[in-house]
């Protein structure tokens, strides 16, 4: 296979270990674009590898498809993305990535104490959250999700 050939959706599936319907479904949702060859079958760039890399590990991390699709948008389409092609999406998803990574720093460190949501369930709670008064800054685990208690 040359370069020129690009790689068939099943080659594309071993490197990535998506099954080709995966592939097919993310071709839909914008996250790659393939072309066809003289004989009508999709063949993908060997830069899609990386780009369904990078979508596999997006999701995990909790980014939704028309994020990671945002995301990707800031690729070109025309050649393969360089690695400054790739430190400048990667330099936008830092500050979104270090909320995360604070966010769950804050749920493993007080998972077992009063998280603000309200339920005064626990003993903590009493100190934490008298009467519900994080519930003044909205509803869900107002703690996790960043605010301070009252002290």
């Amino acid at each position: 296979m040359t370069v020129h050939e690009g790689l068939a959706i099943g080659a594309l599936a071993r490197r990535t270990g998506l099954a080709v319907s995966a592939i097919r479904y993310y071709e839909e949702q914008g996250l790659i674009t393939p072309w066809r060859n003289a004989g009508g079958q999709r063949r993908y760039q060997r830069a899609d590898i990386r780009r369904l890399s990078f979508v596999m590990i997006a999701q995990q991390f909790g980014l939704t498809l028309p994020e990671i699709r945002s995301v990707l948008s800031g690729l070109p389409g025309n050649r393969t993305p360089t690695p400054k092609d790739w430190r400048v999406i990667s330099k936008d998803l830092r500050a979104y990535l270090d909320q995360r990574i604070d966010t769950l720093i804050r749920l493993r460190d007080n998972l077992d104490g009063c998280i603000g949501c309200g339920c005064l369930s626990l003993p903590k709670c009493a100190l934490y959250n008298p009467d519900d008064r994080a519930n003044t800054s909205g509803s869900g685990p107002r703690y996790l999700m960043g605010d301070k208690p009252e002290g």
